[in-house]
């Protein structure tokens, strides 16, 4: 019997991912393209340059199915993952009325302000990718989160006037919609042609960015809990149904259609800040690393991993990027002494990554009333022996990393192969096709000095920071603080 394939595809806020899959899982191709530097202006605008997602997409696919070869025919399904909570503006022929509004950007928090009479529909980074691709005006539901008027147990828009206008969105510039495993069209001969994707392959529906990483690392079992180191880091855990009055997450649609997500808070500019970190280190780390012929991470880790447990009282407070309602809040590293180098910095904002999201994941697992037994972390921080130590540690639980670590990829792929009935459930799909690499366990005496630091220090250390931050930011923004 021939084989078959698919491709997943896995836009993010830094790159774009194209992974060719068999129906085992196993990588078979793949193709990656950075994004360029976001337009930055007043504070307030962060902004795609020019037709950026797009381009990638076509560059990223271009290496993908190049090292892929003449087996490109064999290719039944392609998956669209990419950033949730942005906002495409476009014309009425599809095309960009205006640069793609990232989820950095603050009018995101807000509902669409009409002020360019252009401005035809009001979709998200799926939807102008679908049209790209496909040439439909569809989109799949679940990356609309955030200000868009979603009813979520129709899983489709809103017809509720009054919701309609809350979010100022009228139906007439929304795309139609799909759920996770639907086809939202087939690729074009102009796409094909870009991309070097076979025309009239099916492009199959996800769900936001998050909840499709979720289901490619396996997270199905509600034991299990969720980490997402990227530029946002997230957690997540399973559930049944959309969540009422919560405090310490929210619910998201999952990429498994009429299932859901719970969300707990996570990290903006998350892995951003160690890449930050890294870039301010600059030549001398770079020439450090390139002599032993290693990745400036891998140098840096290799370093930090003879760094104690606790970084010796070096503290750091993941606020690098304040949400909009808190404008004063500013990354913080506290406790330094003169023996404090990058390797104490460096390893002191991983023990910070960690802190936070244990602390984030067990607020929200309180309130549901849930045990959790592993926690399954992906991205490119998983990468590091020494961070998925650290988590282990700090969350006291099992750790589990698998073979393929940017897995929304993988999730997009699921979606294509429940979709197109090559595998008759998810649960089947993730049993054939997420496949684990290794376990971190944790070790007791590390688990003792983090409970101890985390709780008795780390978790009530922005009561203090935060006041004097707060106080700084009256005296030098004064406009802002009425």
């Amino acid at each position: 019997m021939d084989k078959k394939y698919i491709v997943g595809i896995d836009g993010g806020s830094q790159s774009t991912k194209i992974v060719i899959f068999d129906l085992e899982g196993n990588i078979v191709g793949e193709g990656k393209e950075n994004l360029r530097p976001m337009n930055l202006a007043e504070g307030v605008v962060v902004e795609h340059p020019s037709d950026d997602l797009w381009e990638s997409l076509c560059v990223a696919a271009k290496k993908a199915m190049d090292q892929f070869g003449v087996r490109k025919e064999k290719i039944v399904g392609i998956g669209l993952g990419s950033i949730r909570c942005c906002r495409v503006l476009l014309k009425e022929d599809g095309t960009l009325a205006q640069p793609i509004i990232s989820w950095m950007d603050k009018r995101v928090s807000t509902p669409y302000v009409h002020d360019n009479p252009e401005v035809k529909y009001v979709t998200s980074t799926n939807g102008y990718l679908t049209h790209r691709l496909t040439g439909e005006f569809k989109d799949n539901i679940g990356n609309n989160f955030g200000q868009w008027p979603v009813d979520y147990k129709t899983w489709d828009w809103s017809t509720e006037e009054e919701v309609l206008e809350n979010f100022n969105l009228p139906r007439e510039m929304l795309f139609d919609v799909v759920k996770p495993g639907e086809i939202l069209g087939h690729i074009t001969k102009e796409a094909s042609l870009k991309t070097g994707f076979p025309e009239g392959v099916p492009l199959i529906a996800t769900t936001s960015d998050k909840a499709v990483e979720a289901l490619g690392a396996g997270l199905i079992h509600d034991t299990s809990a969720f980490v997402s180191l990227g530029t946002y880091i997230s957690s997540m855990v399973t559930g049944e149904e959309m969540p009422k009055d919560s405090v310490n997450y929210w619910g998201i649609m999952s990429s498994i259609p009429n299932k859901y997500s719970y969300e707990g808070y996570g990290i903006r500019r998350g892995m951003w800040t160690v890449s930050w970190f890294k870039d301010l280190l600059g030549e001398k780390i770079s020439l450090r690393a390139s002599y032993q012929g290693i990745s400036e991470e891998e140098y840096l880790n290799e370093q930090a991993q003879h760094v104690p447990a606790g970084s010796d009282g070096l503290m750091t407070v993941l606020d690098w990027l304040a949400n909009p309602w808190e404008p004063f809040k500013r990354g913080v590293m506290v406790g330094f002494n003169a023996h404090h180098d990058y390797r104490y910095m460096y390893r002191s904002i991983l023990e910070g990554i960690a802190y936070t999201m244990k602390n984030n994941v067990t607020n929200m697992t309180n309130e549901l009333g849930k045990e959790i037994e592993e926690v399954i972390i992906t991205g490119g921080g998983s990468n590091s022996d020494l961070f998925m130590q650290i988590f282990a540690d700090i969350f006291n639980l099992p750790v589990k990393r698998n073979v393929v670590n940017g897995s929304a990829s993988v999730g997009a792929a699921i979606n294509v192969a429940v979709g197109l009935g090559i595998y008759s459930s998810y649960e089947e799909a993730v049993e054939k096709m997420v496949k684990v690499k290794d376990i971190f366990s944790p070790i007791p005496e590390n688990v003792a000095i983090y409970k101890k630091l985390n709780e008795e220090v780390y978790q009530g250390l922005t009561n203090y920071t935060d006041k004097v931050l707060e106080k700084t930011f009256e005296i030098l923004h004064p406009e802002e603080s009425d």
